[in-house]
């Protein structure tokens, strides 16, 4: 069996992150970014889980789910949202210590 790469895909995509670059952020990639992390972050398969079958949801993962909303409003708040507002320097994560 043989694969082949479309190279249709990959194009439409780097038009995109051109046009991503020379365009100010708005605040729906900031949602984007947030839900993002919190999807990354184990939130989402948590709040399902305890919603289901009554595991209880850690509460690092409730305090970093309010972190990251608190930073998203924060951000959403400002006159011009910065052109790096998906850097880790704007979010809150996880602390290493605790499992989620």
């Amino acid at each position: 069996m043989r694969l082949k790469v479309i190279d249709g895909g990959l194009s439409a995509a780097k038009e995109w992150n051109k046009e991503a670059e020379h365009r100010r952020p708005e605040h729906e990639d900031v949602r984007r970014e947030a839900e993002r992390r919190l999807g990354a972050s184990g939130y989402h398969r948590s709040r399902v889980m305890e919603f289901a079958i009554g595991v209880p949801m850690p509460s690092s993962l409730r305090y970093l789910a309010m972190q990251i909303e608190y930073a998203a409003e924060a951000m959403c708040r400002l006159d011009r949202i910065p052109a790096d507002f998906d850097s880790d320097l704007y979010w809150p994560m996880l602390d290493s210590t605790t499992t989620a």
